[in-house]
């Protein structure tokens, strides 16, 4: 890609899409608008899971699985002037919570509002050195009274920054939830691209937007029990550690631009890893490599105990910032990623199922 990058509509769309973890309505809806009409056979299920088929006599059965859920805050308490209290929903900075704009969603439309603290200016020495507690935040809608904001909001629903997708520079872009609405993307533009590519393909091949990954991979679980498959692949984000304060000694050494992250370790199947590699290397597609000695924090965690066991494997996009409202990612490894997948998807023989 280069200065004049052309963004897909269908990841536009999924990174608009408000969608904290339980609540991913919009991000379903653009799920099934783009991907439903490519698969041949197309579900939903309880948690809220897409699960789009393609070859539905293939074999061997191959998932990919990446989650359209993003972080988020919840309404738990309105005090009686009409500030709202919250929770978060997924592992949030507490630090990047306070002064940003967020958009409510509720039963009457969006709300605006603003998280709040207490000043700066009117803190003791001591407070300004240390973080707020969640409880010490609130949301301003404008309210003058709990009457006001309940009129507007009901406990329970959830918020979002207000951090749109938008191009940095060439193709580098900075977004609200590019986790991992690009994981989503990816899993569901591969299918929309093997759907004219059939006569290739001999495994059946399902691909999953999951649901709930940010507070415990409970979508992925229940995906992999249903689905069944032999291999599955999942695709998130993963640590870029090529900016300032990042050492590599500790975090390894990842960059934005330099292609998909292929994870080795006790979570990966080393058959799924060295398939993935050498479809790089044929398609010549950059590639970077990271190690997890550990159950990754990532879909895979789930997929890979699913059942009798799954030989999986971790893609990952190189991401800045994550967990921030501003993350960053280069586009050009995201589509890096889809011809890597689709590449893997093709080139499954019949009766290859991972095992050693």
């Amino acid at each position: 890609m280069n200065d004049s990058c052309e963004v897909p509509v269908f990841l536009h769309e999924l990174l608009k899409a408000r969608s904290p973890s339980g609540y991913e309505f919009q991000a379903q809806a653009v799920f099934d608008a783009h991907v439903a009409p490519s698969a041949d056979s197309y579900e939903k299920d309880a948690l809220g899971n897409r699960i789009a088929t393609l070859n539905t006599a293939g074999d061997p059965v191959l998932m990919l699985a990446g989650h359209m859920d993003e972080l988020g805050l919840i309404i738990t308490f309105v005090s009686k002037d009409g500030f709202l209290y919250f929770d978060t929903i997924g592992g949030h900075d507490r630090v990047m919570i306070p002064g940003r704009r967020v958009i409510i969603q509720t039963e009457k439309g969006p709300v605006k509002g603003v998280t709040g603290k207490r000043a700066i200016h009117l803190m003791e020495e001591a407070d300004r050195k240390k973080v707020p507690e969640i409880h010490e935040m609130w949301i301003d809608i404008g309210a003058k009274s709990k009457e006001q904001a309940l009129a507007r909001v009901s406990i329970g629903d959830t918020a979002t920054y207000d951090h749109e997708f938008e191009l940095i520079h060439g193709s580098v872009g900075a977004a609200r939830a590019f986790d991992n609405k690009v994981g989503a993307y990816v899993v569901g533009e591969t299918l929309r691209r093997l759907a004219s590519r059939r006569a290739e393909l001999q495994a059946r091949v399902v691909a999953v937007a999951t649901a709930q990954e940010e507070i415990g991979v409970r979508g992925a679980t229940t995906a992999a029990y249903s689905v069944n498959p032999h291999i599955a692949i999942a695709v998130d984000v993963g640590h870029a550690t090529d900016h300032p304060d990042c050492d590599n000694r500790k975090y390894g050494e990842t960059k934005l631009g330099g292609g998909p992250i292929l994870c080795r370790g006790a979570n990966i199947n080393p058959r799924v890893f060295e398939r993935l590699r050498d479809c790089a290397r044929r398609l010549n597609i950059p590639f970077q490599l990271e190690a997890d000695p550990r159950p990754t924090g990532t879909d895979a965690r789930a997929i890979q105990m699913g059942r009798g066991g799954v030989a999986t494997g971790l893609v990952s996009i190189p991401l800045r910032y994550m967990h921030t409202p501003s993350e960053m990612v280069d586009l050009a490894d995201v589509e890096a990623c889809v011809k890597l997948l689709v590449e893997f998807s093709v080139s499954l023989p019949r009766g290859e199922y991972g095992h050693f």
